[in-house]
């Protein structure tokens, strides 16, 4: 009869052989995950990113094209409180679950890497764990850290983000929403002209042809061309975005892009940048294809619609950019 020590042995063993096989699988599995999650299409991947200036983090007002609301940004520079010309030095993290990783992505990939350099110098997944007992322990004190650090963050946030952030409120003095008025300019509207910066015609063709030569550039990944058309923010997310398909070996391709419906949902002016936020449905074919053989990976070739709500900036001396997209809710 095997004693009580060879007992405990073996099963640890058994557990040890157990957690390695799905540290083997998580490692397999996630980055094709991954790869996945990032591959959706059309220039901002489905994603809210950008910034607004000081109106970041205050909902744009709903208008007839979207009359919803804006979801927050997955993907800014610009803090709580601070302006487009303060931003942080580095893009804000999606929380404990954001895309970047935030808490958990970075402690699950320490302890991955920690476990599989374990398997490969010899040491075992968890060498100097000491059994299923150990395990459980380090599982139910990460279980605690989580809980503590989110319950620090909430506060945080409550703290720190403005009262107005997305709650369908007038950020920051803002007009409200803009009545959409039919022109024959293309799809847009011309608001109702009560906005604090006003918004000519020759802004809403500047908008519609922004909305297409965008599509463009994103389609042939032209990477200059995007300098000239979207703020350095935009096109580092945009850059990100491209390396992504690139990993990949697919290339997405946005054509016959026609804007469908566009009106003004505030205009203002901060310091010396102006900002536009306008909600667009267009319509557009949106398709992901290898990049060797052009067969068709995601997508369709028949076209479809989309609302998103785009903010332009304007720097003295210089013509509207591409300064952030926000999905529709």
């Amino acid at each position: 009869m095997p004693g009580i020590w060879e007992t405990h042995m073996n099963f640890s063993q058994r557990s040890r052989s157990f957690v390695k096989t799905i540290a083997v699988v998580l490692a397999l599995a996630l980055p094709t995950a991954l790869a996945i999650s990032s591959a959706d299409a059309r220039v901002g991947g489905g994603f809210s990113s950008g910034s607004r200036g000081s109106r970041t983090y205050s909902a744009p007002p709903s208008t007839t094209t979207a009359p919803g609301s804006a979801s927050q940004f997955n993907r800014t520079y610009t803090q709580p409180g601070a302006g487009m010309n303060s931003p942080a030095t580095a893009p804000a993290r999606g929380g404990l679950f954001g895309r970047g990783g935030g808490f958990l992505g970075g402690l699950a990939a320490g302890f991955l890497g920690a476990g599989l350099l374990g398997m490969l110098f010899g040491g075992g997944l968890f060498g100097g764990l000491g059994g299923l007992s150990s395990i459980l322990g380090l599982i139910l004190q990460i279980v605690l850290v989580v809980f503590v650090v989110r319950l620090a963050m909430s506060w945080w946030q409550r703290r720190h983000t403005p009262q107005a952030a997305y709650a369908g409120a007038d950020g920051n003095g803002g007009s409200g929403p803009q009545t959409n008025y039919r022109s024959g300019l293309g799809g847009f509207g011309f608001g109702s002209n009560n906005a604090p910066l006003e918004i000519r015609p020759a802004d809403y063709e500047a908008f519609e042809r922004l909305l297409g030569e965008i599509q463009t550039a994103w389609s042939n990944e032209d990477v200059a061309k995007l300098h000239t058309l979207a703020t350095p923010e935009m096109v580092s997310y945009l850059e990100q975005d491209l390396a992504q398909n690139r990993a990949r070996n697919v290339v997405n391709k946005t054509s016959n892009v026609k804007l469908l419906q566009g009106d003004l949902a505030e205009a203002w002016r901060e310091g010396e940048t102006d900002y536009a936020t306008v909600a667009m449905r267009f319509a557009l074919t949106d398709k992901t294809v290898d990049r060797n053989t052009g067969a068709l990976v995601a997508g369709s070739e028949q076209p479809g619609e989309v609302t998103e709500i785009w903010t332009f900036a304007r720097r003295p001396g210089g013509g509207w950019e591409l300064s952030a997209i926000q999905q529709t809710n």
